[in-house]
């Protein structure tokens, strides 16, 4: 990765001095949120009193994602930094350690929940995955192919609803300490949100209470495993969460294939950003249906124009999902 102090220094001599000084009749706080739900959540809480940013454009991935000279210069006038963590976002950490004194209070969404190691489920094949610890290409044998060796934390945390309560009460505490003038708008934001968090969690309860089946299967990669530990849902998947591959093997296929038939499972999903391949190898091969399983990781610009939010994308969900376990 080039490194973010060059960016640095370069975005200070050539960015205009009228970014930097701001414009009278801002919000009260500026935000910089890295992924899709660090932006959503930040700005169901923080409503009008803050402007809220997403740093990654959308449908980029985040892996591979560098920052811009002026996106550093944007993350050091925030008055907040919300981001994700993991290895996933091993440069956002780069960022903050480049502008040393100058970072702003930033928030790890990870450290709001009971992160868990990420799993290699049967069948599942693993790869190295898009980035190491220290922001390094893993080689095939580098710390991900051996299971007696420790995985990385499963970063896509916010697929659980319940926790993505958990991540909004982290930010409405931030927001407050920041902004203590603005306590009784967050709280509000914060109770309304939660009203719908808690809501959204309960359709899916209900959803899985009363199927059919419990268990889905992605001829993908797999971020969903919050989500299916929150409802009891069992899976196959071609792909842990992050890692670099995307097109499986013919084994990895096949025994995707025969999970399909032996388990009578009508739909086979992909995930946003996925170029569907696999999924749509395994429904000529099976005859399930292949079906968007949405992690809210990523949005399109279609899907932000259209107003997209982590809690539409999961009600998307309820429906899929409904066609898989029903």
């Amino acid at each position: 990765m080039k490194t973010i102090l060059t960016l640095f220094l370069i975005a200070s001599l050539v960015l205009s001095p009228a970014l930097a000084a701001g414009a009278a009749g801002e919000p009260a706080l500026q935000v910089v949120a890295t992924n899709f739900p660090a932006f959503d959540f930040t700005r169901a809480v923080a409503g009008g009193r803050a402007q809220v940013r997403m740093l990654l454009p959308p449908g980029a991935e985040a892996h591979s994602f560098e920052p811009t000279p002026r996106d550093l210069i944007q993350a050091q006038q925030a008055d907040l930094f919300v981001y994700n963590g993991g290895v996933g976002e091993y440069w956002a950490g780069e960022l903050l350690a480049s502008l040393g004194p100058g970072a702003p209070p930033s928030l790890r969404m990870m450290d709001a929940v009971q992160a868990v190691e990420e799993e290699l489920a049967e069948g599942m094949e693993d790869a190295p995955h898009a980035h190491g610890e220290h922001g390094e290409e893993d080689d095939a044998n580098g710390g991900h192919g051996d299971e007696s060796e420790a995985r990385d934390l499963d970063e896509h945390v916010w697929t659980a609803p319940q926790n993505a309560l958990l991540i909004a009460q982290a930010i409405a505490r931030e927001l407050i300490r920041l902004d203590p003038a603005g306590r009784a708008e967050y709280e509000a934001n914060l109770e309304r949100y939660r009203g719908e968090l808690l809501e959204l969690d309960q359709a899916f309860r209900q959803l899985v209470d009363g199927a059919a089946r419990r268990v889905i299967v992605l001829g993908d990669r797999f971020p969903m495993r919050y989500f299916t530990m929150a409802y009891g849902l069992s899976y196959y998947a071609a792909f842990p969460g992050c890692s670099a591959q995307t097109e499986p093997s013919a084994k990895t296929i096949a025994f995707l294939v025969d999970k399909i038939k032996s388990d009578a499972v009508p739909v086979v999903f992909y995930i946003e950003a996925s170029s569907q391949r696999s999924a749509r190898t395994i429904a000529g091969e099976t005859g399930a249906k292949p079906l968007l399983l949405h992690s809210a990781h990523t949005v399109t610009q279609a899907e932000l124009d259209a107003g997209a939010t982590y809690l539409s994308l999961m009600r998307g969900n309820l429906l899929t999902l409904r066609e898989a376990l029903y």
